[in-house]
């Protein structure tokens, strides 16, 4: 998917809402738990009731590689399902991969040419040869950690190294990689605070902000600090709209839950005139 797609998308339903599918067997509803296939069966049932409120889903893999074949099954008809279904929405694989040149040029096929996704999320710790491979995949996107939003960010990410803060560094010499076009971020919403900074350093890349909802962050200060005229945010929900109930409803209070994060970012957007 190009970027000017997923601009045109979150002008259209006034929305940029990303919605993390981190589907657990344990906390899903019982009625489907005896059922087959109840991964997939309750991520359909979730894009379903919400596919009209959101520009991208965020399935986080590790949910998926617990379960094994059955996981890994549930993931692939979940992509598939999105695709061909609702072409329009943004998809990314929420792996966090990062390794030598040849082994993430291995996790990109898996994920940009099997799995079909429009993007994953990536660790920048190895360095440029380590994401480089991600980015030469024309019109697929890798999204960089750079700020996150867990207590032990600040064990590294923070920290000064020669007068600047780690995640600084990473953010400028990222920019010096091939194929930076294709390049987002990753910024916590609980580091609202550092947004104004960062974006003095990437001004125009897209940020995935994980964090409202559970994790507390607040998403009137992400939009304050964090948007650009193009918006240039994909702003993450995960346990607060798909576990917003545990009975026979789980997909309509979803729904509810992500109508009420929708009708929010569409007052900030035409605030902004957007």
């Amino acid at each position: 998917m190009k970027i000017d797609d997923l601009i045109q998308q979150i002008q259209l339903k006034k929305s940029f809402l990303c919605i993390g599918l981190d589907t657990d067997l344990d906390k899903i509803p019982k009625h489907l738990k005896d059922g087959e296939d109840a991964l997939f069966q309750f991520n359909k049932a979730i894009i379903d009731a919400t596919h009209h409120l959101a520009v991208a889903y965020k399935p986080n893999i590790a949910f998926y590689e617990a379960y094994g074949l059955q996981g890994w099954e549930a993931l692939k008809k979940t992509i598939e399902y999105l695709n061909e279904n609702h072409p329009e929405i943004f998809t990314i694989a929420d792996a966090k991969r990062g390794d030598i040149g040849n082994t993430s040029t291995r996790y990109a096929k898996a994920f940009f040419e099997d799995l079909a996704f429009d993007s994953v999320t990536v660790a920048p710790y190895m360095g440029s040869d380590s994401v480089e491979p991600f980015l030469a995949f024309e019109n697929k996107h890798t999204i960089m950690l750079a700020l996150t939003s867990n207590p032990g960010a600040f064990d590294f990410q923070t920290k000064e190294m020669e007068g600047e803060e780690l995640y600084k560094k990473v953010l400028k010499t990222s920019k010096t990689w091939k194929n930076t076009q294709n390049l987002m971020y990753v910024v916590g919403a609980t580091k609202a605070e550092y947004f104004a900074e960062i974006r003095k350093i990437i001004p125009n890349s897209f940020l995935l902000v994980p964090g409202i909802g559970a994790q507390g962050g607040n998403l009137q200060e992400v939009c304050k600090f964090g948007m650009n005229e193009n918006v240039g945010l994909l702003v993450n929900s995960s346990r607060g709209i798909i576990y917003a109930s545990a009975e026979k409803d789980f997909a309509e209070a979803a729904a509810i839950e992500a109508e009420k994060v929708q009708q929010e970012m569409a007052q900030i957007l035409s605030k902004r005139g957007i």
